[in-house]
């Protein structure tokens, strides 16, 4: 019945800026959107969407992510560092991954996500 997610839609504080920190920091490519009557982009990386929703008085939920599939977690840190990203160092969580958090614009949690070969 279910196959995949389609798509993923976060709330943000500047559709524009944050569109531009998702196309030219994480690689996605902007998607043709109807007018929904409020700003956003549509975006999308591989064979996922990403869906930006501008909402006013915008405030990040606690805890509340989505991670990216690394191969390598060092590269993926080091780029978003040298981007001026704030990256937390990475840790490992035994036998399953190696894991580092950072926040988009608004404020919003993303993680980089390396599964460890099992």
């Amino acid at each position: 019945m279910f196959s995949s997610v389609h798509h993923i839609s976060i709330n943000c504080s500047d559709a524009e800026r944050d569109r531009d920190f998702y196309v030219s920091v994480l690689g996605f490519e902007q998607m043709p959107r109807p007018d929904l009557g409020f700003p956003g982009f549509w975006l999308r990386i591989g064979q996922q969407e990403l869906h930006l929703l501008q909402v006013p008085n915008h405030q990040a939920p606690k805890g509340q992510h989505f991670a990216f599939h690394v191969e390598d977690i060092d590269v993926a840190r080091a780029h978003l560092m040298a981007s001026g990203v704030n990256v937390s160092d990475p840790r490992e969580m035994s036998g399953i991954c190696r894991q580092c958090f950072f926040s988009d614009p608004s404020g919003n949690m993303l993680e980089l996500n390396q599964p460890l070969a099992g």
